[in-house]
């Protein structure tokens, strides 16, 4: 053992030196050199850093450094994300992606292309006009379908999802309103209106009484009041026996 080799090291070092820092880690950590300035130092950490992979052997774990283009890897040809301008497939770090395949800027992939995929067509709809489906001859009907995939920045745009065309009906009347409550509404005013010419008629009928009660009052101030003739028998003279 170096004479610069201690063994009560600090922060999971096995055994480490005052110049080079840890020589050898404990168990199940890696070893990875970190470089400060022109010189560099052993550390033990619990996983490798980004940058690097680890790789267990019986006397040791270390962490090696991806490849140049690689920011995480599994192995050092084998790398799960890439740097900035590369775009990773099948473990590789590409400047552009292959024929059939398309890159994947959120997340720097390359990707297949999907194109936009819709189902059948629904049955056409009723023929209406404005809303209405009575009332008018000529009107439209439509039909609709939906996206069940949508495309990719280079696949096919999805079709249009609805169509219309024109549609002609045998015209007939629109009902404003249930059966039951139009009659019930014309019954209602039926009343309402038998009800206004009973009370028109009743008002005609008192207001012609009192008139003919008051035009026979007046008659009665106007007209001069007849004396009563007299009594027959009374004004008779007695008849004289006595001859």
């Amino acid at each position: 053992v170096h004479p610069n080799v201690s063994q009560g090291c600090q922060g999971g070092c096995a055994t480490c030196s005052d110049y080079n820092g840890c020589l050898s880690c404990k168990p199940r950590l890696f070893f990875v050199l970190e470089r400060i300035g022109m010189k560099q130092i052993g550390v033990c950490l619990s996983s490798c850093p980004s940058g690097y992979y680890g790789t267990r052997y019986p006397d040791i774990n270390k962490c090696a450094k991806c490849k140049a283009d690689c920011d995480t890897c599994f192995t050092r040809n084998f790398c799960t994300k890439c740097k900035s301008g590369f775009y990773l497939y099948s473990g590789k770090c590409l400047e552009k992606c292959p024929d059939g395949l398309e890159a994947n800027n959120h997340t720097m992939e390359c990707t297949s292309i999907m194109h936009c995929e819709a189902s059948e067509w629904s049955p056409w709809s009723p023929c209406t006009k404005k809303g209405k489906t009575c009332g008018f001859k000529r009107g439209n009907e439509v039909r609709v379908r939906e996206i069940v995939q949508h495309p990719s920045a280079r696949g096919n745009p999805c079709p249009a999802t609805s169509e219309s065309r024109k549609c002609i009906v045998q015209r007939k009347r629109c009902q404003k309103e249930g059966k039951g409550k139009k009659n019930r509404e014309e019954k209602r005013k039926k009343s309402n209106k038998d009800e206004s010419k009973e009370t028109r008629q009743e008002s005609k009928g008192r207001a012609a009484r009192r008139q003919n009660r008051e035009q026979r009052e007046n008659n009665d101030k106007t007209q001069p009041k007849k004396r009563k003739a007299p009594n027959k028998e009374q004004n008779l003279a007695p008849i004289d026996t006595a001859h």
